[in-house]
């Protein structure tokens, strides 16, 4: 498995800088995998516990703490757009080794189909799917995790689909005596084995740096992830909030250094979180930059969520803000089959 990694790595170094520009497919791979996630903000992959759901992000969190429990999760994205997955843990034997099993779903709903000429034709759907298979394990005498998803993906929209593979790889680093955790994960690193009509196109590859710490002698837990980090400037000018002056003349937002910065980092905090009712509270400033409205405040960004444990079932629920328009509930449901 050391191998395999080493290979990655070859192939992160020889292939990440064609994927800075242009547009990925396959983009579901990257919705937040489970309420906690959400609730933290979206991207958060310093959950190093229980939490089955957070390997399907971050393999190198995959760990016997995980074993023998399975987590199902599900919400209405937007509009008639479903996304679920379902995620469980095995650990092999008293030396660490843990396998992962995922899958994740979404479907785009029904659509109406018209031909050039405006005349209705068939309706269709559209629907992507990815099942995973994950490893995680401990370097020896080091307090490093490391861990490896492969993925497998399928899409259809109409009769258009396709086929890819894709991998994730983390690292995990825990220090015990500071209760401080640090993650490194790289998402989708793969190709289209077969392309909707004979293109190929990226994947959406992508880098995540995570921290958090648990508050000595509080029961807080903090979450800063910086996201992207592959990518520079991740920005870009939001054609509706051009500015025209009585000349005609049109000046365009700029996003300077600062905002540019900003919108890679994404914060959240967890409160009792080793115990059995949690409450989580998250912001992504990319998020909220993006999809905020000038002189209204609609709280884009913003995320919460809580988690209760019943004996051996967990439940979790978050609520994510993205504009006034539309925002959305993740529920999820973890059960320790031990």
């Amino acid at each position: 498995m050391k191998k395999a990694l080493l290979i990655l790595v070859f192939f992160i170094t020889n292939n990440i800088v064609s994927q800075f520009a242009g547009e990925s497919t396959y983009q579901f791979l990257n919705i937040s995998s489970s309420p906690r996630q959400l609730a933290l903000g979206g991207k958060v992959i310093t959950n190093f516990d229980y939490d089955v759901s957070q390997a399907l992000y971050n393999p190198s969190v995959i760990n016997n703490e995980m074993d023998n429990n399975i987590a199902l999760n599900f919400f209405n994205y937007f509009a008639d757009i479903k996304y679920g997955n379902a995620a469980y843990a095995y650990t092999l034997d008293n030396r660490g080794n843990t396998l992962h099993f995922g899958i994740s779903y979404i479907n785009y709903g029904d659509f109406e189909g018209y031909n050039e000429l405006g005349e209705p034709t068939n309706n269709f759907t559209g629907n992507e799917a990815a099942l995973s298979v994950g490893y995680g394990n401990k370097f020896k005498d080091l307090p490093i995790y490391y861990g490896v998803n492969f993925k497998l993906i399928t899409s259809k929209f109409e009769q258009y689909n396709s086929i890819g593979i894709a991998s994730d790889i983390g690292f995990y680093y825990k220090n015990e005596d500071l209760k401080l955790d640090v993650a490194l994960v790289i998402r989708n690193i793969g190709v289209q084995i077969k392309p909707y009509d004979n293109i190929n196109e990226k994947l959406p590859f992508e880098v995540d740096l995570g921290i958090s710490q648990l508050v000595e002698n509080a029961p807080i837990k903090w979450h800063i992830t910086i996201e992207n980090i592959q990518k520079w400037p991740i920005g870009l000018s939001n054609p509706s909030r051009l500015i025209i002056d009585l000349d005609g003349n049109i000046t365009e937002e700029k996003v300077t250094f600062m905002n540019d910065l900003l919108r890679h980092v994404i914060i959240g905090t967890e409160l009792f979180p080793e115990s059995i009712f949690n409450l989580r509270l998250g912001y992504s400033f990319r998020r909220g930059e993006e999809l905020r409205i000038i002189d209204e405040k609609n709280f884009s960004g913003l995320s919460f969520g809580f988690g209760i444990k019943f004996n051996k079932l967990r439940f979790n629920y978050s609520h994510a803000r993205y504009s006034s328009a539309s925002n959305i509930s993740f529920l999820g449901l973890q059960l320790d089959l031990n």
